[in-house]
């Protein structure tokens, strides 16, 4: 009976933002209070649960495999808070901070545009927006949202698909006519290729004709942080890249890009997704009308 004198909910709430935030300070300032007191009330949870559920240190809190899993059940708890107090009010507008991570590419052509129209329509929610190719951690970056090409492999998440997109080669039509419009993968060999630095890329361009397959292994002067850097690149003339569909489209019809190889070109189809923690009855209600915006504005030509 004594944990009725424990306000279970309030404990819940400090931790997650403490997390959330990155400290103890951070989140003495959102709930007014001092950051020993914040400190010793995640020290009294730890306590009452009998497990650590951060590492501390005088740089960042680092979350234990516990406090992982308690963090994460713990947004689903608040969640539904949110959610039943939202069912019984008459105030049921999303508010709040969404933090949303997305690839370069998918950045520039889909999602900043939306953002005028999706902030018009919810006024109350404002946007962190962070655009990167390298894949992040979404609890330890505290993001609400990530948009990602490819597989996905982290089980912790909830994904959504946004659409899906084939890859193709291209080159502008100065570099082709300056060293030639190769028909062999092999001649790619003697073209300057261009392709990502991060670790995550994929090792080669696979090109198969029938029962003829080959993988080519990028070879070039220049490599780059992200797609939309090798987009730009190929549209300078600096040589051929391997881009998704969607991004090159534009140029390929505006005659500034040129395919290459399409005869070879696999058919590989990367899908898109919007990932997140937590199922989707579990979201905070400024979270879930942004997936839902996404979903319906965001249509990605295969």
């Amino acid at each position: 009976m004594a944990r009725l004198d424990v306000n279970r909910s309030g404990e819940l709430d400090v931790f997650v933002r403490v997390i959330e935030l990155g400290g103890f300070s951070a989140a003495a300032r959102a709930f007014g209070m001092t950051p020993s007191a914040v400190s010793k009330l995640v020290a009294r949870l730890e306590q009452r649960l009998g497990t650590r559920l951060v590492n501390r240190s005088t740089r960042q809190l680092q979350l234990t495999a516990e406090g992982c899993a308690f963090y994460e059940r713990g947004v689903r708890i608040l969640a539904d808070l949110d959610e039943a107090e939202r069912c019984a009010s008459v105030h049921d507008t999303p508010r709040g901070r969404v933090r949303v991570s997305a690839n370069v590419p998918f950045g520039h052509h889909f999602l900043l545009p939306l953002v005028p129209a999706f902030l018009a329509r919810h006024p109350q929610v404002s946007l962190e927006i962070s655009l990167n190719d390298e894949v992040i951690d979404l609890l330890e970056q505290r993001t609400d949202v990530a948009v990602r090409a490819g597989p996905l492999k982290d089980s912790r998440l909830v994904a959504r698909q946004l659409g899906r997109t084939r890859l193709v080669v291209v080159a502008s039509p100065a570099y082709l006519a300056e060293r030639g419009h190769p028909t062999h993968p092999d001649q790619l060999e003697r073209h300057n290729l261009l392709t990502t630095q991060h670790v995550r890329a994929r090792p080669g361009w696979p090109m198969r004709l029938g029962d003829e397959e080959r993988l080519v292994v990028p070879q070039g002067n220049t490599q780059a942080s992200d797609g939309e850097a090798l987009h730009r690149l190929a549209v300078a003339g600096l040589g051929m890249t391997r881009l998704a569909a969607f991004q090159a489209q534009a140029d390929i019809d505006a005659g500034r890009l040129v395919p290459v190889l399409e005869a070879w070109n696999p058919g590989d189809i990367e899908d898109i997704h919007a990932v997140y923690v937590g199922q989707g009855g579990h979201l905070p209600l400024r979270v879930r009308a942004f997936l839902d915006f996404l979903a319906e504005h965001v249509h990605i030509p295969t």
